[in-house]
């Protein structure tokens, strides 16, 4: 039987699954991907994105992406905007990827009709996503490591040192995209953000421990 969470679409039978909801600062947010997943059961048809802007040193490296949501209910639109100012250090690389999921979480909340806002809409500061690792509501108080301080990252494309852990292997990493892919219909884009969110790293990035608990996480385990 599946757990579904308190978060739904008013007067409906359809609701947000429990384990696209995390909490930051007392408040809960859906995921991305949980408001993919409401809106392919609710009938979705199309999602389309055009970049309204291309981030540049004029503009601030502000990307602005415009989404459309497709649905049996109508074409629902939304605006999303990125910039190194309001991402996480793992995803200035990725700021016109992240516009884009941002752009079309907006466009999906009015679509299911789902007032929370998503993680990923929030700015670096807002989610605090680095200092506080994404943890669904269902899960019991936060474990010690998750009130660490965070780790300084090291440069990309370097593993995170962790004592008594080596780093993530081919196998870990390959079970993650499938997984994310097969169960969510995540994009890597996507599954990069969700994990960057978690661990504050790229799969490629984790170690064994954290592979294994993201993997642990994606099947709902």
């Amino acid at each position: 039987m599946e757990t579904k969470s308190e978060v739904r679409t008013e007067g409906t039978k359809w609701e947000v699954k429990r384990e696209f909801i995390v909490e930051r600062q007392g408040r809960s947010f859906v995921l991305y991907a949980g408001l993919l997943d409401l809106a392919h059961r609710q009938g979705l048809r199309a999602v389309r994105t055009r970049l309204l802007q291309i981030p540049a040193s004029d503009n601030g490296d502000l990307a602005i992406v415009h989404a459309e949501v497709e649905t049996e209910r109508g074409l629902f639109s939304g605006i999303g905007d990125a910039a190194p100012q309001n991402v996480g250090r793992a995803m200035v690389h990725c700021i016109v990827r992240l516009a884009e999921t941002r752009a079309k979480a907006r466009a999906l909340r009015d679509a299911v009709n789902v007032g929370v806002a998503a993680l990923e809409e929030l700015g670096d500061d807002e989610s605090d996503a680095e200092a506080s690792p994404a943890r669904s509501i269902n899960e019991g108080p936060p474990r010690p490591a998750d009130t660490a301080a965070p780790r300084m990252l090291p440069p990309r494309g370097q593993p995170m040192a962790v004592a008594g852990s080596g780093v993530a292997t081919p196998a870990q990493i390959r079970a993650i995209y499938l997984i994310a892919r097969d169960q969510y219909g995540l994009a890597d884009a996507e599954i990069d953000e969700r994990c960057a969110q978690m661990f504050g790293a790229p799969p490629s990035e984790l170690t064994k421990k954290q592979a294994s608990e993201f993997i642990s996480h994606l099947k709902g385990a």
